[in-house]
């Protein structure tokens, strides 16, 4: 990777550290002194929400060559998931036309951090803190595993929630806010889903029976699942959510427990991306 970047005309500089705290302090640290034009991550989707919570809200743009577990923020840049020489390309090509695109704010217990993808806390949330203790499968199959072994014991969720000033309350199998409208490793949960709408978009699996769930969440891989009359999406700038006990994930980050609020930000965001 160094090769490839150090064969460009820029100098490279580097922030890894030996634990992604460390690293999340030089690029900070980085940004702050403005030693940096722009951040390139090499990882999976937990990278990039280490690069949005250092580039938010700056000038500085963000780009991610994906190698991780989940790599859905590369996929929405469009980077190529087994190419890494292509991805670099991509990149320098790229890094005179930064896009700005919109992200999330996420705050909770009066901590507030950013969120590229998602912001959730219900049943995927679970499956989330059982995939990350989880050793086998690797990959994709490791979150589906984690839902089958969670679903076992789930009972629907019971929420409470501001919607743009709106109340609303309902029991739900799943809750998630989206920006990207994919998460887990490949699940597209709100299909048509834009990073520059100035919307969050809200998918609610409402209360069903576990084997109807079963039934329907392999359908989420590829979109479909929003046709059923059960699975709603709504859209909107701004939605608080109230749900007792349950842990917040914030693009597969653990970031807290709700209750929490999340916020659309138009074009707090650069970043380098060619599917954009």
């Amino acid at each position: 990777m160094r090769v490839l970047l150090g064969s460009s005309d820029h100098e490279i500089v580097d922030l890894s550290g030996s634990t992604l705290e460390a690293a999340a302090t030089n690029i900070q640290a980085a940004i702050k002194e403005k030693s940096i034009d722009a951040l390139i991550l090499v990882g999976g989707d937990g990278m990039a929400h280490l690069g949005v919570n250092a580039c938010a809200n700056t000038d500085i743009p963000m780009a991610i060559v994906p190698a991780g577990t989940g790599n859905d923020a590369a996929e929405v840049f469009g980077m190529p998931a087994s190419n890494p020489a292509e991805s670099i390309r991509l990149i320098l090509d790229g890094l005179s036309t930064p896009k700005a695109i919109d992200a999330l704010r996420v705050s909770h217990d009066g901590v507030s951090t950013w969120a590229l993808g998602s912001a959730s806390a219900g049943f995927d949330a679970l499956v989330n803190a059982r995939a990350n203790k989880m050793r086998w499968p690797k990959g994709p199959n490791r979150y589906y595993v984690a839902m089958l072994l969670e679903l076992a014991s789930f009972k629907p969720i019971k929420y409470q929630s501001v919607i743009d000033g709106k109340p609303r309350d309902f029991e739900a199998m799943l809750c998630v806010v989206s920006n990207t409208g994919v998460f887990g490793g490949g699940m597209l949960v709100v299909p048509d889903a834009s990073v520059t709408d100035a919307k969050l978009d809200i998918l609610l699996v409402k209360k069903m029976s576990r084997l109807k769930f079963v039934t329907i969440f392999p359908r989420v891989y590829k979109g479909t699942h929003i046709t059923d009359r059960d699975v709603e999406i709504v859209r909107g700038s701004k939605i608080s959510i109230s749900a007792s006990g349950m842990p917040i994930y914030s693009d597969g980050e653990y970031v807290g427990q709700a209750p929490f609020e999340a916020q659309v930000v138009p074009g707090a965001l650069r970043v380098i991306a060619p599917a954009i």
